[in-house]
């Protein structure tokens, strides 16, 4: 019996046609033949997906520890950030090789196996820009932006240089170039006098000249901002300025976080702000808001803004979940809190949400005291 290996180099050498369907009647009114997305024509829709604050030390560090996962906090989540064409995060704790990871205060060190989390959940960018950067001293702002670079997730908001801290990042997703910028209203913590122009603070003059230049570089502008008051449920002036600033110079999308709560989102023009994604990872248990999150979600078709919505995170012994709660809410002015899931752009209808039910904390024993 001659083996079915050796009809292979025959059966290569034969050029198959595949059939034509059959015709199966005429289409239903309205109805278009589907075609595959490489078709002339034809244009993907590019999903992002922008989370709040992730803290991968303290009380997160040592659960991450306790298991021998360094990927732990992102275990439950991380299909569904890495089901995204492109997902940002705020980093907010720099990683640094140097001396023992922080395990209580509020200065904020990772272990750099702490990565891992963002590997698993497949984090393109985040941004370094916020009030911990410089936790690590002036060698951690630069180990973490390599160690970054070296698990190939961009960074924003840092830089070698003022000019290459202003510069962005620039990421291609079916043809479209998405261009990040990253702010902070605050680089020091409590902890320092000096400023490091290193950093790109917010100032809106040096944003909106950003903008520009980053236009000429991206079809599509993302700007993050860190900023707002702790705990607050409302936008401050400052942000809603900066944030209408961003949106009027230029960009689609402002990302905020600082304020550790979820906070307003609302459509600006062609645009779409979220003032404060809240948590994503992190070990504040003192306060039911501090343990849910959203995830901002916008839909772009070529470099038109499609739709926006959010998705409601738990975070439960400091890791998050998807909550398993519903909300048809849509975006709300700056002064409404806004609730939860994907929906299409639309105005407020002037009703506030229903108010979510508190998550279970599932802090556990040994659990830290609070803290931001």
């Amino acid at each position: 019996m001659i083996p079915r290996r050796a009809f292979l180099p025959l059966l290569a050498a034969i050029r198959l046609t595949r059939a034509a369907p059959q015709d199966k009647g005429p289409a239903a009114a309205g109805s278009h033949p589907a075609l595959p997305n490489n078709a002339p024509g034809i244009v993907k829709d590019t999903r992002l997906l922008l989370g709040g604050d992730v803290m991968l030390t303290r009380y997160v560090g040592r659960l991450a520890r306790d298991r021998n996962d360094p990927a732990w906090p992102f275990r439950i989540l991380a299909p569904v950030l890495a089901a995204a064409d492109i997902a940002f995060v705020n980093l907010e704790s720099p990683f640094s090789d140097r001396g023992s990871p922080t395990e209580k205060g509020m200065v904020f060190r990772a272990a750099p196996q702490m990565i891992a989390g963002l590997e698993l959940a497949g984090i393109d960018v985040v941004s370094l820009a916020n009030n911990h950067v410089r936790d690590g001293d002036a060698y951690g702002v630069e180990f973490t932006r390599a160690w970054l670079a070296l698990h190939h997730i961009a960074a924003v908001g840092t830089g070698k240089t003022p000019q290459e801290a202003h510069a962005g990042a620039v990421l291609t997703r079916n043809g479209v170039r998405f261009g990040f910028l990253a702010y902070t209203y605050d680089q020091n913590n409590g902890n320092r006098t000096d400023v490091d122009d290193r950093i790109a603070m917010l100032d809106i003059g040096r944003m909106r000249q950003d903008v520009a230049n980053m236009l000429t570089r991206a079809d599509v502008v993302i700007v993050s901002m860190h900023a707002g008051l702790e705990y607050s449920p409302r936008p401050n002036a400052q942000q809603i300025e900066f944030a209408h600033a961003a949106i009027d110079a230029g960009a689609l999308v402002v990302a905020g976080h600082h304020p550790h709560v979820v906070q307003p989102w609302e459509r600006r023009g062609a645009g779409v702000i979220f003032y404060s994604l809240g948590n994503l990872v992190f070990d504040q248990f003192q306060r039911d808001e501090t343990q849910r999150g959203i995830l901002g979600e916008v839909v772009f078709s070529g470099n038109k803004l499609l739709r926006a919505g959010t998705i409601p995170i738990d975070i439960v012994s400091t890791a998050p979940r998807l909550a398993p709660r519903i909300s048809s809410a849509g975006p709300s002015s700056a002064g409404e809190p806004s609730g939860g899931n994907s929906s299409a752009p639309r105005s407020p209808q002037g009703q506030p949400p229903a108010v979510n039910p508190p998550a279970p904390s599932g802090a556990g024993a040994g659990a830290p005291p609070p803290g931001r």
